[in-house]
């Protein structure tokens, strides 16, 4: 009867915006008794998304970099239920969950059942977009989540291993010159450097990577000096860069471009666009925007129900669009934790919320890195090989594990990171 009588919030998706708002929601009104705190996610376990490129690549041990959502939730006062959110029912004030399978057998482990909520955010983020073009689906690889990045990094691996044996080269084709096609491009070189120091000898496979980039330039978030140094700096490490290129159609061979070319590749990536995942249209006929995000007030409330959040990726504030970006969502997160406690308790009503732009950094590797300021100004580059870029990307990510670990955890991770390079290989080998 206790927990019955405690106001539900159920926050779908683990992302940087869901586990963000669940801990500080939890330390807060899940630890004083006022409210039950539920996370729900596909996954066992949490990354930084801006960090999955590296993750496929293997340059990044993520066992070390992952949080696990069950460990998370026992020392901060809220609950994780494992499950994919399949339907929303407004009126019943439910979610859906999809059955958990085993993945090797494919038996129902958990069968479907369902969550009821006073007040329910959705968190669950997005995925590239592969406009509908023929054979994109069925040939192309993707690095949305952990187990993309990780199913990457398991083929990348097997064909590095062909091409060794055979003293072959190996193609590789990245749609999308954006911060995640044009960061994977260059990690992908890291891996194989880093690869060839295991190697005994053997002279590494040529690696040859395509980025495709359908606009103009590259990086289009970014200044136009920016794009032309990261291209300079792409071509130096044997990356073909291609702009303007847009891709009709994608088979087990490679790409075919508008022009009538082709792009031949081994594996092939999908990195471009950016849509919500399909299920945002089985939410009780919520609004959406063209790309299937679910359009918010300022608020980040629904526009037709007032118990229903959306933040993040899969959020579309209508009347002033933010970019989707860890650093709004990090920021939405902050202004929910902040405010629905009071919504929650006395009514009160939620304010607008408000992006501050802090700027944006890309690092290409330890090859070299930029940002930019707000106002425009671009540090990072020159000799020094953008080695003030690279390192606030680094300080972005020991502050996004200090938010969630807190300052004493927080410390110990990255000293276990710090020793962790004397013990393990700098390349996933295995």
């Amino acid at each position: 009867m206790e927990r019955a009588q405690k106001f539900r919030i159920v926050i779908v998706g683990g992302g940087v915006a869901g586990l963000a708002l669940a801990t500080r929601l939890g330390n807060s009104v899940g630890k004083s008794g006022r409210a039950e705190i539920t996370l729900v996610d596909k996954s066992f376990a949490h990354v930084w998304k801006p960090m999955l490129h590296c993750f496929a690549a293997g340059t990044a041990a993520n066992e070390n970099d992952r949080i696990s959502f069950m460990s998370q939730a026992s020392r901060h006062h809220f609950e994780f239920w494992p499950g994919e959110i399949t339907a929303l029912d407004r009126a019943a004030k439910t979610i859906a969950l999809a059955p958990i399978k085993d993945p090797l057998s494919g038996e129902v482990v958990v069968e479907a059942r369902t969550l009821d909520y006073d007040a329910v955010v959705l968190s669950i983020g997005s995925r590239a977009n592969d406009f509908g073009t023929p054979g994109v689906a069925e040939h192309c690889l993707f690095i949305d989540n952990l187990v993309d990045a990780n199913g990457f990094n398991d083929r990348f691996r097997m064909e590095l291993l062909r091409s060794f044996a055979n003293n072959n080269e190996l193609d590789i084709a990245i749609v999308g010159g954006g911060a995640t096609g044009t960061q994977l491009a260059a990690e992908l070189h890291k891996a194989l450097d880093l690869a060839s120091l295991y190697s005994f000898g053997r002279k590494p496979p040529k690696l040859r990577i395509t980025l495709l980039e359908a606009g103009p330039r590259i990086l289009p978030a970014f200044p136009e000096a920016v794009s032309a140094a990261a291209v300079k700096q792409l071509e130096a490490i044997g990356v073909s860069v291609r702009a303007g290129a847009m891709v009709s159609g994608a088979d087990e061979n490679g790409f075919l471009l508008k022009d009538g070319t082709r792009v031949p590749a081994t594996l092939r990536v999908w990195a471009a666009g950016v849509k919500a995942p399909d299920v945002t249209s089985k939410f009780g006929g919520l609004k959406l925007s063209r790309s299937g995000q679910l359009e918010v007030r300022p608020s980040l409330q629904v526009l037709d129900d007032d118990n229903i959040f959306a933040m993040g990726d899969c959020a579309f504030i209508a009347e002033k669009p933010v970019a989707p970006t860890a650093q709004a969502a990090r920021q939405q997160a902050h202004h929910l934790a902040r405010h629905l406690p009071g919504w929650m308790m006395s009514g009160q009503p939620m304010p607008a919320f408000t992006f501050h732009n802090k700027g944006a950094v890309v690092a290409l590797g330890d090859y070299n890195g930029w940002g930019t300021f707000p106002g425009g100004t671009v540090f990072g580059g020159g000799w020094l090989h953008g080695l003030s870029a690279r390192m606030v990307h680094l300080m972005l990510y020991r502050q996004h594990q200090f938010e969630l670990y807190g300052p004493v955890r927080g410390t110990i991770s990255c000293l276990v990171d710090w020793l962790d390079v004397f013990v393990r290989p700098s390349v996933r080998l295995d």
